[in-house]
């Protein structure tokens, strides 16, 4: 999730049912006639009791089976996530929902081999994390000499930072921050480095992406802090050489979305909420994201069986490959027409819900916290408002965390249209603060399993899941009926009036194109 906007899209080639053919839905004739905020409130208190995570462990089970049947993994481009869409249509279908795919070509990524080693003066294994769209070492690696890049506010990401060290057939050891990865591993690769090993500059691992397959000069892996630490600390003491290898398969696959609307619903007033249905290819991804994408399920499935008429048409989307850089949400924002964007009326953002040490965040719509990227478009901030005020009439607590634009709503964003969601946190490390807050253990990944096989269905914070699933039912239950919050105004307040902590929650997250 990366806080400097993509302005370049992948390439994609939308096919089957595609955005523009959803959007033609004639709205519905039927619906309430009289105060749409008691109708909102209505809709909102059926759905919110209804909508559980008891019951939507339904979903995430099933998940795990197609992951355990598929090589461990759902991710795109894979069987699968072919299963994974399919049975999230069936069930929809069957439940009255207008559902369709969106089909796109993008390049599917499997790590091959992610190893480092220090070969003298005292050999070490150091654990290392491919970087989505690297070029690969050839078969075993090379062997070579460390070099580190000097560190300032933008580490490795000018010519000049390379002038006062050999790096031609060298290991650039690069400190993140001040520039995407790409920059980057791209002027390590100028100044003749034969790989880049960027580490973190926060506590937790390191994952993430090139961007594309032309970004990719050299290849790049990432560490954490306290490995890239020792690896400086030992340059310091003379000459460290390394063992490196990283290699990853790239080749060009179709995977699809899945988009569902409700039948009726004015469609010139569309809610729209999403979450990402692929995982990564080193696990099942039951936090990440099976988590967002069962709780949306079950509240789809709740508002089709309550049978209420709605004044506002609602549309869900479950998004493939946005582990390699938001694809399926990029796909389907491109191939919006200016009036249908236009429509759209808000999209909300379910990513992580469950995170077995998280901390519920709520994102930073009106910039209140002063943190990283600025406000969003028009309308979040009233967003961010509904969602804490729901939260402060049951009493639970939350923390802004940051716009950054590192996963599904940052397509949204760029385009003009207000967002907003939650999360539950991903490798961020837990302050005591947050501890003290909201349980859990201090010092401590929100989530230890980020993008490891070890996300399963042991992977979960049921309470953190079902209050989101909460979340997701209330705003779909407000919104379906009424849309008049987005244009109360937001009154001013200092990032102190919040809770916070958020900061760093995304940090290195794999859909996250910055350093």
């Amino acid at each position: 999730m990366h806080a400097t906007r993509r302005r370049s899209l992948a390439v994609v080639a939308a096919t089957a049912l595609a955005a523009p053919l959803l959007l033609g839905a004639s709205p519905d004739r039927g619906h309430p006639s009289h105060d749409p905020a008691k109708e909102a409130a209505k809709l909102a208190r059926h759905l919110v009791r209804d909508a559980s995570a008891k019951d939507a462990y339904r979903h995430l089970e099933r998940f795990q089976a197609i992951a355990d049947a598929s090589d461990g993994h759902r991710a795109a481009g894979s069987a699968g996530h072919d299963a994974s869409a399919a049975y999230v249509h069936r069930l929809l279908r069957k439940a009255g929902y207008r559902v369709g795919y969106q089909s796109f070509e993008f390049v599917y990524t499997e790590t091959l081999a992610e190893k480092l080693a220090v070969v003298s003066p005292t050999p070490r294994e150091v654990s290392i994390r491919a970087m989505t769209y690297t070029p690969s070492t050839a078969e075993g690696g090379i062997t070579a000499a460390l070099t580190a890049v000097p560190t300032d506010d933008t580490t490795g990401c000018e010519a000049a930072d390379y002038a006062s060290e050999t790096y031609t057939g060298r290991i650039a050891l690069i400190k993140r921050g001040g520039c995407s990865f790409a920059e980057k591993q791209a002027a390590a690769a100028t100044a003749g480095a034969a790989g880049a090993v960027i580490y973190n500059n926060t506590e937790g691992a390191l994952s993430g992406t090139l961007g594309d397959v032309a970004a990719g000069k050299i290849p790049t892996g990432g560490l954490t802090r306290a490995e890239g630490e020792k690896l400086v600390a030992d340059l310091a003491g003379g000459e460290v050489k390394v063992s490196f290898e990283i290699r990853e398969l790239q080749e060009e696959r179709t995977t699809r979305n899945v988009v569902a609307e409700t039948p009726g619903g004015n469609p010139a007033k569309t809610v729209m909420l999403g979450a990402h249905l692929d995982s990564v290819t080193d696990g099942p991804g039951i936090n990440d994201n099976a988590s967002g994408s069962a709780g949306l399920l079950e509240v789809a499935l709740e508002l089709a069986e309550s049978h209420r008429p709605i004044a506002n048409k609602v549309r869900f989307a479950w998004w493939s490959a946005e582990e390699n850089g938001l694809l399926g949400s990029e796909a389907y924002v491109a191939k919006l027409s200016e009036a249908q964007r236009e429509k759209i009326a808000l999209y909300l953002n379910f990513d992580m819900i469950a995170s077995p040490n998280g901390a519920q965040f709520v994102f930073d719509g009106d910039d209140s916290d002063g943190v990283g990227e600025g406000p969003g478009p028009e309308g979040s901030a009233q967003l961010e408002r509904d969602i804490n005020a729901f939260l402060d009439s049951r009493n639970q607590p939350h923390t802004g965390t940051d716009f950054t634009g590192r996963s599904d709503y940052g397509p949204f964003i760029e385009v003009g249209i207000p967002s907003g969601g939650t999360d539950t946190g991903a490798e961020g490390i837990k302050t005591a603060e947050q501890a003290k807050t909201y349980g859990g253990e201090a010092g401590v990944a929100y989530d230890p399993c980020y993008h490891a096989a070890c996300d399963d269905l042991d992977n979960l914070g049921m309470k953190l899941f079902d209050t989101n699933i909460d979340v997701i039912a209330h705003a779909v239950g407000t919104y379906a009926q009424d849309l008049g919050s987005l244009t109360r105004p937001v009154p001013a307040a200092s990032s102190t009036d919040e809770q916070r902590g958020g900061g760093g929650l995304r940090e290195g997250h794999a859909h996250g194109l910055t350093a």
